[in-house]
C-alpha cells in the first residue's frame, strides 16, 4: 500500500522569507510560519498554543515568497514533510524536519499590502506568478 505524506497549513510569517539562488539560477526560500490553537483548558481558562514551522519553497515559488510575502504575511500552504539528517562540525548526528511547499495561497493580512486588483494586473503583465 502507497503512504499519504500531506501538509496543510495555514498561518503567519516568523519573519521575512529568506531567498537564495542557487548556481544554476534556481530560487530556494525558507521562512519560519507560526500556526496557533486556540482552546478552554479543564479550569475552562483560553490556553493558546503556537507551534513554528520550517516551509521551504522551491523555483516559481520561492521568487514569489520573496517578491510578495513579508514577516506578517497570513499563508495557505500544502506540501509534505520532509527531515534531513546531517553531522555537525563536532561529528554529531542532527535532524532537521522542514515542509517542503508545493502550493501556497497568499490570505492577505496588513503586512502583505497587495490587492487582488494588482496581482490580477501583475498576471496580466505575464510575470511568472504560479497563482
Amino acid at each position: 500500500m502507497a503512504g499519504v505524506n500531506k501538509v496543510i497549513l495555514i498561518g503567519n510569517l516568523g519573519k521575512d522569507p529568506e531567498v537564495r539562488y542557487l548556481d544554476n539560477g534556481v530560487a530556494v526560500a525558507n521562512f519560519s510560519l507560526a500556526t496557533t490553537e486556540n482552546y478552554k483548558n479543564k479550569e475552562g481558562e483560553k490556553v493558546s498554543q503556537t507551534e513554528w514551522h520550517n516551509i521551504v519553497l522551491w523555483r516559481g515559488l520561492a521568487e514569489v515568497a520573496e517578491k510578495w510575502m513579508k514577516k506578517g504575511s497570513s499563508v495557505y500552504v500544502e506540501g509534505k514533510i520532509r527531515t534531513r539528517k546531517w553531522e555537525d562540525k563536532d561529528g554529531n548526528t542532527r535532524y532537521s524536519t522542514e515542509i517542503l511547499g508545493d502550493n501556497i495561497t497568499m490570505l492577505g493580512g496588513k503586512p502583505l499590502s497587495v490587492t487582488p486588483v494588482e496581482v490580477g494586473t501583475a498576471t496580466d503583465k505575464k510575470d511568472d506568478l504560479p497563482f
